[in-house]
């Protein structure tokens, strides 16, 4: 799909998630900050700003944990771009409370943000007929496809509460046409403002894209290859999904045990029925794929592995270590995405255990798969993420949301971990000090044609600004950045660096 920017040439970027923004709501959003951000990514000289799942978030704020690969975040509609088109007060839209300074608290945002959202759905039904109007009713139009399901999962899930939709009754939980069409009346106000919403998160993340490419940026996203049980995507299409006839999952992902976890990971996701995709020509892929690239340049597909091969658990098992491994939908998935949506911004996630088959599907498609410093230096010489081994076609990181602080994993490295520390600073020819700003020169000198870097690597933050601990639940995704930490000194001194490593904007040559 067109864009004008291309992960083919050497550029730069930094990694950090909207909610994760200053503000006075409570959690990030696309409001000023957002815009002021694409202004410190220019100012800086970097190219891209990276961010993860923009979907709606599960209850413990976990991007990853969507109720739909299609709809946007609510919690990241910004109330101060509301209140600029008259839909909330001045008053209204700089009510509520006030988060911990550097941290989301997710509940209380949603406190904040959901009453402020239904005022500004009564304001604009109260209005007459305006463009704004006629926007939102062709955008239902247009969004048909995935909206009316996504709007009505939402619904049920507010009524029936914490339940499983696989617990809903029967004629619900099976989708019996007549019962949808009386719950479709019932909750027709529901889903209106529920499609409302859906409406200003679109516009306002237009309104974003714009700003962006204005100041030379592109965005780029992050698509789970696996989406939730709980998700509005499972629900209304099971034939997609390996589910039995009560619509409960025959068998879940997850990753077989290894060096670091002896039980393998057991995520859960319900898997893919992928002889029916096939048989539709991967229909419900192409059009997951269509809406990512109408909000991003190029995105990230995650656990890249798994469209090679995927491990098989089955539904009830206690660990991973009960699963297999089976084949998955490989070349003939992506030739049929790009015959439908022709060339594709995609970095291959291949992080763990690559073997040749993933090797040979990546580099088929011409994906550039990605690197990892934190990972450089545990094994000696060899080691495939140490710079001197990057090819071109590749991203490279300090750190990915995964990962520790790189300030927090050096100082971690001690004791056990004391040569991985030795054979940084040595490789580096570094002292130390600094080791954020050493990291990130190494990643800019990189031959890699993308680098990218947390903003926390930015601003030499220590573990208290780890995103993600892989595992658990309780924590993540809360940081967030203070006013003012983005500074003019920062982007001064970033930008240097990435004019010596030749990846400014349109100047090849440095």
């Amino acid at each position: 799909m067109s864009s004008p920017f291309s992960l083919r040439k050497r550029s730069s970027g930094l990694l950090l998630h909207p909610t994760s923004l200053p503000g006075r709501h409570g959690v990030g959003d696309l409001g000023p900050a957002a815009h002021a951000f694409a202004g410190f990514l220019a100012s800086s000289g970097q190219e891209w700003w990276q961010m993860l799942p923009i979907g709606p978030t599960d209850g413990w704020g976990s991007p990853y944990g969507s109720s739909s690969a299609f709809a946007g975040n609510p919690l990241l509609i910004s109330p101060d771009r509301l209140a600029e088109e008259g839909l909330l007060t001045r008053e209204d839209a700089a009510a509520g409370g006030q988060a911990p300074a550097g941290r989301v608290d997710f509940a209380l945002a949603w406190r904040m943000r959901e009453p402020m959202l239904r005022r500004a759905f009564r304001a604009f039904g109260a209005r007459r007929r305006t463009a704004e109007q006629e926007s939102f009713e062709a955008f239902l139009e247009e969004s048909a496809g995935w909206l009316g399901d996504f709007a009505l999962f939402t619904a049920f899930k507010q009524k029936f509460g914490a339940s499983s939709w696989t617990d809903w009754p029967p004629e619900l939980r099976l989708r019996e046409p007549a019962a949808l069409e009386r719950a479709r009346e019932a909750h027709r106000e529901e889903i209106r403002f529920l499609s409302f919403v859906q409406h200003q998160f679109f516009r306002q993340w237009a309104d974003l894209r714009e700003h962006c490419h204005r100041e030379g940026v592109g965005l780029i996203g992050d698509i789970p290859i696996y989406v939730a049980l709980e998700s509005a995507d499972v629900w209304a299409n099971p034939g997609a999904f390996r589910l039995d006839a009560a619509g409960r999952p025959e068998a879940v992902a997850g990753v077989p045990p290894d060096y670091f976890n002896s039980d393998g990971q057991l995520w859960g996701n319900p898997l893919y029925r992928w002889e029916a995709l096939r048989e539709r020509g991967y229909d419900w892929w192409i059009a997951r794929l269509r809406a990512a690239f109408g909000f991003f340049d190029a995105a990230r597909l995650d656990h890249f592995i798994g469209f090679a091969r995927y491990w098989e658990i089955p539904a009830g098992a206690a660990t991973a270590r009960e699963g297999h491994w089976r084949e998955g939908p490989g070349g003939d998935l992506f030739e049929k995405l790009q015959d439908a949506l022709g060339p594709l911004e995609l970095i291959a996630e291949d992080l763990g255990v690559v073997t040749e088959e993933v090797v040979a599907l990546r580099d088929r498609f011409g994906f550039p798969g990605m690197r990892v410093l934190h990972f450089a230096f545990d094994s000696g010489e060899g080691n495939m993420h140490l710079p001197h081994h990057h090819p071109a076609r590749c991203v490279v990181y300090t750190g990915t949301h995964d990962n520790d602080t790189t300030a927090g994993w050096f100082g971690k490295r001690r004791d056990a971990a004391a040569h991985e520390r030795e054979f940084a600073l040595r490789y580096l020819n570094h002292d130390g000090s600094e080791i954020h700003w050493a990291m990130i020169g190494l990643a800019l000198s990189s031959p890699a044609d993308t680098a990218v870097f947390p903003v926390q690597d930015l601003l030499g933050l220590g573990s208290e600004a780890r995103m993600n601990y892989p595992g658990t639940l309780d924590g993540n995704w809360a940081w967030r950045l203070r006013e003012g930490e983005l500074t003019t000194e920062i982007a001064r001194r970033l930008r240097e660096l990435t004019r010596a490593s030749r990846r400014l904007r349109g100047d090849a040559a440095g």
